[in-house]
């Protein structure tokens, strides 16, 4: 019955959409090279651009939801006793909804106008994102480990906050390297694209395009 719920549910159903897409449109390309699925040129480009295009949007809510319940969790903490007045369900709604518009309408004008600004586009909100993410955990962290200082101050025990600090850094070290672990080469190629499209070293790297997105996937 929290707003926050809400959040980790559409995180998992828009995780979900990157594996079951990604999964299908590799079983699709499968069959179609091996001759046991025949389809048209043109009923091909058009499998190909939804399947683009889901794959994008759950790929952009989810990054996106990981960001709402970072907020989320920040504002629990920095205003407990005025969280619900502030995340209302209500509100918590309105963003659901903003986000998955936003990411529906996006991914249609990214596979629509294929080009480098569109590339662009994607890693600079994924900078964004990640830039969102770690301030407000490293906030968060400096916060719970002041607040288990001071309570070790206050009970004269200088061991709390050293295994508070430990249990912190092992949670953020989780949250967020597992996060750059999966998502790290994924946007890593998408930037070499920008930088150094005929590279030699760039076209090693981009020949190992579908283990990024296994990564990606095993995120999810």
């Amino acid at each position: 019955h929290s707003p926050m719920y809400y959040f980790i549910c559409c995180l998992a159903v828009s995780d979900t959409l990157v594996s079951v897409s990604n999964l299908v449109e590799t079983l699709f390309m499968l069959l179609i090279e091996h001759g046991v699925l025949v389809v048209k040129y043109n009923t091909l480009k058009h499998m190909d651009n939804v399947m683009d295009m889901l794959i994008c949007s759950s790929l952009m809510s989810s990054l996106s939801f990981l960001g709402v319940i970072a907020v989320d969790r920040y504002i629990t903490i920095f205003y407990a006793l005025r969280y619900h007045s502030i995340m209302t369900l209500q509100r918590a709604v309105i963003v659901i909804v903003m986000v998955w518009l936003a990411s529906s309408i996006s991914s249609t004008l990214f596979i629509a106008y294929e080009s480098y600004a569109v590339i662009l586009c994607v890693v600079i909100f994924f900078l964004s994102m990640v830039i969102l993410i770690m301030a407000l955990y490293i906030h968060m962290f400096t916060l719970a480990h002041q607040h288990a200082r001071r309570i070790s101050s206050l009970q004269r025990k200088q061991t709390a906050p050293h295994f508070t600090s430990m249990k912190g850094a092992i949670t953020l070290t989780i949250l967020l390297g597992v996060f750059f672990v999966c998502w790290g080469p994924f946007f890593l190629h998408l930037i070499l694209i920008l930088t150094c499209p005929r590279h030699p070293a760039c076209s090693c790297y981009f020949s190992y395009f579908n283990l990024y997105l296994i990564l990606v996937i095993c995120n999810s």
